[in-house]
């Protein structure tokens, strides 16, 4: 076994469930979540998955699975620039990069294909049963879905379900929300995350309970924010969506302040130079070396050093990532290309599950076996409409874009398909 780890307790290595230890096992409680998380298949189905443009359109661009990793490598660093930069943290007692690469490489788990716009439509679909939203879909893979004959998950730690719960609100005490929650049968998992203790008062639904993160999710998520608000715009400028003179004539029409403007000159220079992939991977460092550790409290810091910290980002590295996404925004995610494939996305989705909502969720069509046996067993076991939906969305969501692309064709497309057709 590793040596301890004093940042970490009792409290902090507890498991959702039982986790029986092998005799000689050598990993740490989170080399134990990591090394489950990559070697599921909701991990691997990532690599189809779309981060920017539809996966499988070109083998350069980044997916889901490039982004994780790239957001573990630099969650990894954060934590060791961290150790060696702020005087509380020691050889024996310091941020768990393990836990962290964990945190990193399980965040994008639930997310459904063709990327956001296929969150935003499963969460419209959704929206009479439950919802759908990423973060909590990720957290129902962690607990229920993932090694599915065990209905556990994969018995997470409570350190990692906390790393990787960037929302703590539910469904149901902010119902107009589009994102950002928690289903409401997910409260007995943030009960056990929070070990019991009940929110304050100051922290209300929304955005101030969101708000409320451990030091390592507060880590997770700016190696998010480095990775998609620098590579995403790698991305597009190699797509050709963003060019030097699309850049300085969006700039031209900005209301930018003068370190904005020396930036865009940087990155015009880049790109005309050829550069931009140097260019940008240098300001990848800069990011890291741009958070610092500083003291807090809260109702959870007598039960674990992990909600003690909270991650300072300097202000011009926070400006220029806020930059960054804007522009990748605004000339790649707006452009016409992008959207028409955002409505195909859309409607593809919405066709695939109201055949599967009316055949499985309301029974108004033809008792037609359009699903896996296992999950159509799983469905007619489940008496709640609700609970029959969330199966019916586990599903779709489950989907790579390819996947998605030829089940559509199966069932709309008469041109497609055999009956040996069915991977």
């Amino acid at each position: 076994m590793p040596s301890p780890n004093r940042f970490y307790n009792a409290f902090d290595l507890a498991t959702l469930t039982p986790r029986p230890s092998p005799e000689g096992e050598y990993r740490s409680a989170f080399q134990i979540d990591r090394d489950r998380i990559i070697h599921t298949s909701a991990f691997r189905r990532l690599q189809s998955k779309t981060q920017v443009f539809l996966s499988g359109e070109y083998d350069f661009y980044r997916t889901r699975l490039t982004h994780s990793i790239e957001v573990a490598q630099i969650g990894r660093s954060i934590c060791g620039w961290l150790q060696q930069n702020s005087p509380n943290l020691s050889d024996d007692c310091f941020i768990d990069p393990d836990l962290v690469e964990c945190a990193c490489l399980s965040h994008d788990l639930g997310h459904p294909p063709f990327g956001h716009t296929g969150e935003r439509t499963l969460h419209r679909l959704m929206r009479p049963y439950g919802g759908f939203e990423g973060n909590a879909q990720t957290l129902r893979l962690l607990t229920q879905t993932l090694f599915s004959e065990r209905k556990q998950g994969i018995a997470p730690t409570r350190a990692l379900l906390d790393a990787v719960l960037k929302y703590k609100t539910l469904s149901s005490e902010t119902p107009q929300a589009k994102n950002h929650y928690l289903y409401d049968d997910q409260e007995p998992i943030l009960d056990f995350t929070l070990g019991g203790e009940p929110f304050p008062i100051e922290l209300t639904p929304g955005d101030d309970r969101n708000a409320f993160r451990s030091i390592e999710c507060q880590i997770m998520d700016w190696a998010d924010d480095t990775a998609y608000s620098l590579n995403d715009l790698a991305d597009g400028i190699h797509a050709g969506f963003i060019t030097a003179s699309k850049l300085e004539a969006w700039a031209a029409k900005s209301n930018l302040t003068a370190a904005d403007s020396t930036h865009i000159a940087k990155l015009a220079e880049a790109i005309h130079g050829n550069r931009v992939e140097s260019r940008l991977n240098s300001y990848i460092g800069r990011f890291i070396r741009g958070t610092t550790l500083q003291p807090t409290a809260n109702f959870l810091s007598n039960q674990t050093q992990r909600h003690q910290w909270r991650l300072d980002i300097a202000p011009d590295v926070k400006a220029q990532a806020t930059l960054n996404k804007r522009i990748a925004y605004e000339l790649v995610f707006r452009s016409p290309q992008l959207q028409q494939l955002d409505h195909k996305a859309d409607f593809i989705l919405t066709r695939m599950f109201e055949v599967l909502r009316d055949r499985y969720i309301e029974h108004t069509s033809n008792p037609l076996h359009l699903l896996p046996a296992d999950v159509e067993s799983d469905i007619e076991q489940t008496d709640h409409v609700n609970d029959r939906a969330r199966l019916i969305c586990d599903w779709i969501a489950s989907m790579t874009d390819r996947f998605a692309f030829r089940t559509y064709r199966r069932l709309f497309d008469a041109d497609f398909g055999s009956i040996t057709d069915f991977v």
